[in-house]
């Protein structure tokens, strides 16, 4: 692979100041500012993380590998260079079968695709009362199910939702912390004082905040209020306007401390692909009007946007560029304890994302090789 400099005004942590990056091998090997860059229309950002998504372009994360093949490369296609393939409530069986299957493909996956950095289990261990778009039929809790399964299901598991106050929660918990997977809190029920012990056994983060949990009642508070409260602590937003409205995104902002917000997708199979009917985890999925439902009802299953339009609506809504490119990409991978990408600086992976002064996404670039984009 040959060397390549590229100019622009680069998204670093807390500015955007016009620079150059030396590339080499497909690695960033130096960063350094460049005056005449100031008035480019190019603007340089790391590669965006979705570390919550179920599946994109037509393409579940649940199928088979051709699928995962698909949704990698669609991903791509929107700015995404890593992600976690991420499964929806399902049989034990069936979610052991999952995991196998990614464990198998990551070594195999393409390389015109987003790279998986090891699986999300949303489920299924949710609170029936705050369930969601998942099957009440398939919900467990941790201790009723054997040690052995939660092993085979540990190797290559990279982030786990977890309602902490199930039977068996704050001991598997400590045990997934302790082998450094990230635990997160969410489809839970949990008052403030329980909630607060999911995150002292070790949960370090929490699913799509504010959706499906207790939240901020002035005199009874829940989990949102214990995420939002405890600094160390990483929250999930899907920023589509649909799930939490957006006169919340700056305060969520203002709220956590740098480095603990969390844009994620929560994208299902028919994201990129328009309005349609899909089968999600046993359950019947419509999306009208880039709205996804359980259908007959107006239970959300997830969204069908992109971490491209999330960072542009989240500079609309009045979030400064740098935050909210940070919480697409270094925020996520400091959550997986990821340090090679995520950054613009010397010895990170050049995953780099082009974009137009309108945050219009034109081409994304994974380990030094430039893709054309597919914005929305």
């Amino acid at each position: 692979m040959t060397r390549a400099v590229l100019t622009g005004r680069l998204v670093l942590a807390d500015s955007v100041v016009p620079g150059r990056i030396d590339i080499d091998d497909g690695w960033i090997v130096s960063v350094e500012p460049d005056p005449g860059a100031d008035g480019s229309d190019v603007l340089l950002a790391p590669g965006f993380v979705d570390v919550h998504v179920h599946g994109w372009g037509g393409h579940d994360a649940m199928g088979e590998l051709a699928d995962l093949d698909g949704m990698a490369r669609a991903l791509l296609r929107r700015g995404v260079t890593s992600f976690l393939p991420t499964a929806v409530t399902a049989p034990l069986d069936e979610l052991e079968r999952f995991a196998e299957r990614v464990r198998g493909w990551r070594g195999a996956a393409p390389a015109d695709g987003a790279e998986p950095l090891g699986f999300n289990l949303e489920g299924p261990f949710l609170a029936p009362a705050r369930r969601g778009a998942h099957d009440p039929n398939r919900l467990l809790a941790p201790a009723d199910v054997p040690p052995e399964v939660i092993d085979r299901l540990a190797d290559g598991l990279a982030l786990l939702t977890i309602a902490p106050e199930l039977p068996g929660a704050l001991e598997l918990i400590a045990r997934l912390a302790g082998r450094g997977i990230a635990v997160s809190l969410g489809h839970s029920a949990a008052d403030l004082e329980t909630a607060r012990a999911g995150y002292a056994a070790g949960a370090r983060s929490t699913t799509h905040l504010f959706n499906a949990m207790t939240g901020i009642e002035h005199r009874a508070p829940g989990l949102a209020v214990a995420a939002l409260e405890a600094d160390p602590v990483f929250v999930e937003l899907i920023a589509d306007g649909a799930h939490v409205h957006p006169a919340l995104w700056p305060l969520i902002a203002r709220l956590k401390p740098a480095g603990r917000l969390l844009l994620v997708s929560d994208a299902i199979a028919l994201a990129g692909t328009g309005d349609g009917r899909v089968r999600v985890g046993g359950l019947d999925v419509e999306v009208v009007d880039g709205r996804a439902t359980v259908a007959g009802t107006t239970t959300l299953a997830g969204s069908v946007i992109a971490l491209d339009s999330a960072v542009r609506g989240m500079v609309d809504a009045g979030i400064d560029l740098p935050a909210a490119v940070a919480a697409a990409g270094a925020n996520p991978v400091a959550l997986l304890g990821v340090t090679d990408r995520g950054r613009i600086a010397a010895g990170q992976r050049a995953d780099l994302v082009e974009l137009d002064s309108d945050l219009g996404l034109r081409r994304v670039m994974r380990g030094g090789e430039w893709f054309e984009a597919r914005s929305g």
